[in-house]
């Protein structure tokens, strides 16, 4: 993204906090030049105010989120109602299936993980918490894609892809499958994210007949999938549908 389409002092400075958060691990100026697109004397001025506030630390060798952003993700996790509502579905999918179920939010085109049960099995599949990726791969994007309203999806489709001719044919693809997953109320993956992982991911609705809120993903090793496809698909459709009653009947 260049700096002309980032709009104002908030947004720079919000932006590249963002991009900080995302990365999961120190950067140095040179690189989070490149990353965001802005200029270095722009990036200054926001890590210098982001210092000032202890949300970032570091210097030009290397920036990483600062102590501040500790009490922002705690208080996130004591008051997170939908967290809060869903967990309980989480723990017992992931009982009955054995493996590892995740809840993942949209957020400014990247997919977001709230929350997180592992499986206990010895070989399994993990999301960090907090932990973000593209909203371009995977079950769980392609699910938060499909459930998203017709302007909305245009718009993120429009922001992953832009308008380049060679991107075209990946674009009208993508919104094909989401024609499909949305049709058929669930996503799945194989390998598209991480080489033998495969996941299923359903929809929460908080209000019946609107958009998708969130979508919980069941993951597990391919190897360990096999026959049981079917019924994973169930168990995670389920699940989703009992905690968007739960959403909704509150």
């Amino acid at each position: 993204m260049d700096e002309a389409a980032i709009k104002g002092g908030a947004d720079r400075v919000l932006y590249v906090l963002a991009t900080l958060a995302r990365l999961e691990r120190p950067v140095a100026m040179p690189e989070l030049v490149e990353l965001t697109g802005l200029a270095q004397s722009t990036l200054y001025r926001q890590l210098a105010l982001l210092k000032r506030w202890g949300f970032v630390i570091g210097d030009n060798s290397a920036y990483s989120p600062g102590p501040m952003c500790v009490p922002l993700a705690w208080g996130f996790d004591q008051s997170s109602f939908l967290r809060r509502e869903a967990h309980d579905q989480l723990d017992a999918l992931s009982r009955e299936s054995g493996e590892s179920i995740g809840l993942l939010v949209a957020a400014k085109d990247q997919v977001v993980c709230l929350d997180m049960v592992e499986s206990s099995h010895s070989l399994r599949c993990s999301f960090q918490k907090g932990r973000s990726l593209p909203l371009s791969r995977g079950a769980s994007a392609k699910a938060l894609l499909a459930f998203m309203s017709a302007a909305q999806q245009a718009a993120t489709l429009q922001r992953l892809y832009g308008e380049a001719p060679q991107d075209a044919p990946a674009r009208t693809a993508l919104a094909q499958q989401l024609i499909q997953i949305r049709a058929q109320g669930y996503a799945i993956s194989d390998g598209e994210v991480d080489t033998g992982i495969w996941g299923v991911s359903a929809p929460i609705f908080q209000q019946p007949g609107r958009h998708a809120t969130a979508v919980i993903t069941l993951m597990a090793p391919s190897t360990r999938v096999r026959d049981r496809t079917q019924g994973f698909v169930g168990l995670t459709v389920q699940a989703a549908s009992h905690i968007s009653q739960r959403l909704q009947s509150l």
